[in-house]
């Protein structure tokens, strides 16, 4: 009788273990939920401002210094153009910084923290399964970092969109910290730098060790996408005069010259000087060609990227509850 009294409960404590470790979390890491909740929060006031008041005032300011022509004497709004630009520039920054500070709280703190004081082997004593706990620690921050993350990708995006053909200095879709800013791929570096914090925690089981660690990780993942990104689709090649230089516009591959050999590197692309001529003349060079990607490849660029940044984030988080079962003896979770 009481084997049959005791046994049904177990299954109710296990399923209630992931909830308690929710609770937990949050009571836990209150003050770094709080600092990035108010960091995002800024940062997505900023992004307000960028997108609405600022971009009107930057754009009258354009219009007006346009329409001074060569008048020797012209007013205009000098620091709203300015004020735009800093804002626009420190706003990028800090959607980019995101994932890092991801990466290095998932190490730091989340789990490096944890297993270096004892507390992870604590709640395994406590009903609560090691696989369980790193769920507990993986499920949630994932969500609120998609969440936070997706929604300063979208507004730096609305905000970029609003100063398009309306201010001058304006940054191009394929500047290379607007082309990140603007899309998904930050969702899937912070998602990676979760990942990465993770694994590092529980193979280093040092705080600091593994916020460095992690950090490292998603900068070298962000190096290695600034990389391969233009060559993630098939790029467009547009073919031009000797005399016109290298034409078409949008995100760079390559370019060069085109000769009876082949494509070749160009030593020059001033076709219109005599110099140039001569030397693309010894070369045989019959055109120039460009290999770029237009404004209609944004988004399968974005998408191929982030899909390889979120295999990148299952493949490390796997590795990590490997490492977990191997460290712990744990069949299954």
């Amino acid at each position: 009788m009481t084997a049959a009294l005791t046994t049904p409960a177990a299954p109710a404590a296990r399923t209630a273990g992931v909830p308690r470790q929710w609770r937990w979390l949050v009571r836990l890491h209150r003050p770094a939920l709080i600092g990035g909740g108010a960091l995002v929060l800024l940062t997505a006031a900023a992004l307000v401002w960028l997108g609405g008041p600022l971009t009107d005032a930057s754009a009258a300011a354009w219009k007006a210094y346009n329409a001074c022509g060569f008048t020797p004497r012209c007013s205009y709004d000098q620091e709203s153009i300015l004020l735009y630009k800093n804002v626009y520039n420190w706003t990028t920054i800090a959607v980019l910084t995101v994932p890092f500070l991801v990466a290095a709280w998932a190490g730091g703190a989340l789990v490096g923290r944890e297993t270096e004081s004892g507390t992870a082997r604590l709640a395994w004593t406590q009903g609560v399964s090691p696989a369980r706990w790193l769920a507990s620690r993986l499920v949630a921050p994932a969500v609120l970092t998609v969440a936070a993350t997706g929604l300063l990708a979208a507004l730096h995006h609305w905000a970029w969109a609003a100063g398009r053909d309306r201010i001058d200095t304006a940054k191009s879709w394929h500047d290379m910290d607007t082309f990140h800013a603007n899309g998904t791929i930050p969702m899937g570096l912070a998602l990676a730098g979760l990942a990465a914090g993770a694994l590092a925690g529980l193979l280093l089981r040092r705080a600091m060790a593994a916020l460095a660690a992690a950090a490292a990780t998603v900068g070298v993942l962000w190096a290695a996408v600034h990389t391969a990104v233009p060559h993630l689709w098939p790029s467009v090649t547009r073919v031009s005069g000797l005399g016109d230089g290298p034409l078409g516009r949008g995100l760079l591959v390559g370019e060069g010259v085109l000769t009876p050999g082949g494509r070749a590197e160009a030593p020059c692309v001033s076709g219109s000087m005599h110099s140039c001529r001569v030397t693309l003349a010894d070369m045989g060079a019959t055109a120039f060609y460009r290999d770029a990607h237009p404004a209609s490849h944004y988004w399968p660029l974005q998408l191929v990227a982030t899909g390889i940044l979120l295999a990148v984030a299952g493949l490390l988080t796997y590795a990590a509850f490997r490492v977990l079962r191997r460290t712990t003896g744990t069949a299954r979770g």
